[in-house]
């Protein structure tokens, strides 16, 4: 089935932000790797969850059985999202940020061993760092892989020497997300496997752009966030059936070991969220030119899920396209991150000028109401690695499926003012 492309009004249609509240947010929103907008159906599902659900799993009343319903379908709509159906499980949680330090806190609770080596990708952001550094103070050995500025990846040469029969994990992001390049995680995973480690990646800065398959990669974990993909504000981490099992449930000692994802969920799962999650689907459904109705299926379909997001590939690619070559076009301008526009990059882009300050940069742009961002995006390390002061660090934005050309022409315009 050949999927039919929405136009950018079309898909805009659906994204009530975009076409009110003007006073209230800015003009142009191209801040998307920080957090998307959501679609009607998002916003719908979150307000009649709380209107009309709003009660405590697992009671014997008919309340309560739809809110339990309501969580799992969750739970098995995110396994469909990730193509994680009989391999793994989904824990839902507050952040990414959250949901890898619980995870840590998992490693170091089952002890160092004779495995005690963490390998941790400069490239991470802190969320997919700082946790798993921080088990030096358990027991565990960590190092860091380098990156290399003249390759601009952390080189996969440099990760063979540093593999070893002591390696536990090795933590790495799909995109990083200052560079915008996409790694190749396979690559990394066999690496990783051959040495008996585990792998981590942070796929926060991916999961907006491209449709995710912890199958075809064979990671043991991937962690993304729900509301840098249309949803609200929580996040995902997927682990496979064995990797879980050697870990100790970070919840109360008296859950059963086999209660999972629940014995993950400190606290439980945000039910709203787990609403708000499940009213994606609709959104997904229109992108794949399904029929966009608000009716759930009674499984979830993962070829809806490449086609949505073959879509937002081909409303993505003139946008980055545009931007990149006017970036090449200034001989001030250094590209951070691959400086080509095409499948092996998403439109995350981030920029220096030479003799003039990020801030002063993105400060400028952003009073004449298009939304962009400096500084180091919580990749400080990576930053130093760049030689860029971290406080300052980069000029960076970030787009998605639901801008337009329109907007584009109007930060390049603003960008050839400011840089005169």
């Amino acid at each position: 089935m050949t999927t039919q492309i929405l136009s950018p009004a079309a898909v805009r249609e659906h994204f009530p932000a975009l076409a009110s509240c003007p006073d209230v947010l800015p003009d142009v929103l191209l801040d998307n790797a920080g957090g998307s907008q959501v679609p009607e159906s998002v916003a719908r599902a979150i307000a009649d969850y709380m209107r009309s659900t709003y009660v405590q799993l697992g009671a014997d009343y008919a309340t309560s059985r739809r809110c339990t319903e309501l969580v799992a379908r969750a739970h098995a709509m995110v396994r469909c999202l990730m193509n994680a159906d009989g391999v793994g499980e989904v824990i839902f949680g507050s952040s990414t940020s959250a949901l890898v330090t619980m995870l840590a806190d998992c490693y170091a609770r089952a002890g160092a061993g004779t495995r005690d080596q963490i390998i941790v990708a400069q490239t991470n952001h802190e969320s997919n760092a700082g946790p798993w550094l921080r088990l030096k103070e358990r027991g565990f050995r960590t190092d860091l892989w380098q990156f290399d500025n003249d390759a601009g990846v952390c080189p996969l040469d440099t990760l063979q020497d540093l593999l070893s029969d002591r390696t536990r994990i090795v933590a790495v992001p799909h995109v990083s997300n200052l560079l915008g390049g996409i790694e190749d995680i396979q690559a990394v995973t066999r690496m990783a496997h051959d040495a008996g480690a585990r792998v981590v990646v942070d796929g926060v800065a991916f999961a907006p752009h491209r449709a995710i398959d912890v199958q075809a990669w064979g990671v043991d974990w991937y962690a993304y966030s729900t509301y840098k993909v249309y949803g609200p504000h929580m996040a995902a981490l997927f682990g496979t059936h064995e990797a879980i099992d050697e870990l100790l449930r970070p919840s109360h000692d008296f859950l059963a070991r086999d209660d999972v994802p629940y014995a993950f969920e400190i606290g439980g799962a945000n039910h709203e969220s787990c609403a708000a999650v499940l009213g994606l689907w609709p959104y997904l459904r229109v992108l794949a030119s399904e029929n966009g109705e608000d009716n759930e299926p009674a499984e979830f379909d993962r070829s809806t899920v490449d086609r949505a997001f073959e879509t937002m590939i081909e409303l993505e690619l003139p946008l980055q396209r545009r931007v990149i070559n006017y970036l090449r076009s200034r001989g001030d301008i250094t590209i951070i991150g691959p400086d080509n526009a095409g499948a092996t990059r998403v439109p995350t882009i981030s920029f220096v000028r030479k003799g003039q300050s990020s801030r002063e940069i993105a400060e400028r742009v952003c009073a004449k109401g298009l939304g962009i961002r400096f500084g180091h995006f919580y990749s400080r390390r990576l930053c130093q690695a760049l030689g860029l002061d971290p406080a300052d660090g980069v000029v960076r934005a970030s787009m998605v499926h639901y801008n337009t050309t329109e907007e584009i022409n109007r930060l390049i315009e603003a960008l050839e003012e400011i840089m005169q």
